[in-house]
């Protein structure tokens, strides 16, 4: 579908389907999650052109109410990348302003007539971020009264330059974000510089600590997934569930959810194992493994948010290559919320499949991204990082026959899934 918006004296053609999406989430200091930075690439000039401002802005905004921001972000705030064209166009009343935070690209001169552009658009309500700060130039330095936020870019900054600048800026009384964070220890060490938010993967990283072993509500849990995975009685495995009265409460609570999409309420694990079946219950069980450290005070949200958004998009992509099998959509699902339980376990994922009993294909996947559940978790991981995919997102799109436009549709799906699952969890 195509459209234009005006901007700068010329109208910009917008093919509003012809972007890969991805969402990166921003966490705060305790590791919560506060935004999401929405980033697009060209799927039509190859991996090269990776395309977060400019006319893929644009075409994200100006159809809003057809993408749906609100299911990309969900509760969230938004950062969205803008340059002098989008600053100057009259795209704005668009965008729902208190969910958005516009980054203003590190590329963009700044003119009298962009100073002033800015100006109006802070009066209106808008709040703005400088990405990918290296100096404090004269530019910075006047758009500095103008903004809320600098962000960092880790990779193009030494710890030298960071001890440098942020003390400077925090005088200044701005939030401090690093991007690119991809390990604990740079997390570790913009936390004592005083940064505010921190966006990367450092968080889904796992950091192995040898001799940890899982706590008594994960074994039971990891306990009830090998007694369903082995075609134990429903007499069985209600009763390993009733033994354990917080896992039965949880249970209940998180089957009762609007994701589940039921008709009524579930009262009994009786019920649960009747409406739901068992591989729905064994979607439930893992989702309650993710949602645990949260009851505990402890900040994995973010981690509950990546493994159901991957779980739930395997299941949509194995659902679109193969629609009438509903088996592959279920273990594509397995395949993408076990993937990140090497991160939650702190073990390594080898002795995670020791424990839990999986067919060939998943623990290939898992092990080795092979198989072609393999290459539907490598797709998904791709999307996450679409800024540095290179021609293996590409191929893995044509081999599974997907659109750009299927991708987006299957993304927006999964987005508000798992959001709405993260919200009752």
């Amino acid at each position: 579908m195509a459209d234009s918006f005006s901007g700068a004296g010329a109208a910009i053609p917008l093919k509003v389907r012809e972007f890969f999406l991805a969402r990166q989430p921003i966490l705060d200091r305790s590791q919560a999650l506060v935004a999401y930075e929405l980033l697009f690439r060209n799927a039509e000039v190859g991996p090269a052109r990776v395309t977060s401002d400019l006319s893929a802005t644009a075409s994200v905004i100006a159809h809003a109410s057809q993408l749906g921001m609100e299911k990309v972000i969900g509760d969230s705030i938004g950062y969205l990348n803008v340059d002098a064209a989008v600053l100057m166009s009259d795209i704005f009343k668009f965008l729902p302003r208190e969910k958005v935070v516009l980054e203003i690209v590190e590329t963009m001169k700044v003119t009298p007539e962009i100073l002033a552009r800015i100006e109006h658009l802070v009066a209106d309500g808008f709040r703005f971020a400088l990405d990918d700060v290296i100096t404090d130039s004269d530019d910075v330095q006047q758009l500095l009264p103008l903004v809320d936020v600098i962000k960092f870019d880790l990779r193009d900054m030494p710890l030298s330059a960071l001890l440098k600048l942020t003390p400077r800026f925090k005088l200044s009384k701005k939030k401090l974000l690093a991007e690119k964070v991809e390990t604990r220890e740079q997390f570790q060490t913009c936390l004592e510089l005083g940064f505010d938010y921190f966006q990367g993967y450092y968080f889904a990283k796992p950091v192995i600590l040898s001799g940890k072993k899982l706590s008594p509500s994960q074994l039971s849990v990891m306990q009830l997934m090998s007694l369903i995975n082995s075609e134990a009685d429903n007499s069985d495995i209600e009763r390993a569930i009733k033994k354990d009265v917080s896992l039965c409460f949880n249970l209940l609570r998180l089957v009762n959810t609007p994701a589940v999409g039921s008709p009524r309420r579930i009262d009994s694990v009786t019920q649960a194992l009747m409406i739901l079946g068992r591989n729905q219950l064994r979607r439930w069980l893992q989702i309650m493994l993710y949602a645990e450290p949260c009851k505990k005070g402890q900040a994995m949200t973010p981690l509950l948010r990546l493994a159901t958004t991957r779980g739930k998009l395997l299941e949509l992509i194995a659902q679109q290559v193969e629609p009438r099998n509903r088996g592959m959509a279920d273990t594509a699902f397995t395949v993408g919320i076990m993937s990140l339980m090497d991160t939650l376990f702190s073990i390594p994922m080898e002795e995670i499949l020791e424990q839990v009993s999986v067919v060939d294909a998943v623990s290939d996947a898992l092990m080795h991204r092979t198989g072609v559940y393999g290459g539907m978790l490598s797709l998904v991981e791709q999307m996450e990082r679409i800024e540095e995919a290179g021609p293996m997102l590409d191929n893995l799109v044509d081999q599974f026959r997907l659109s750009s436009e299927d991708l987006v549709n299957l993304q927006l799906s999964a987005f508000e899934w798992s959001d709405s699952v993260a919200r009752y969890a």
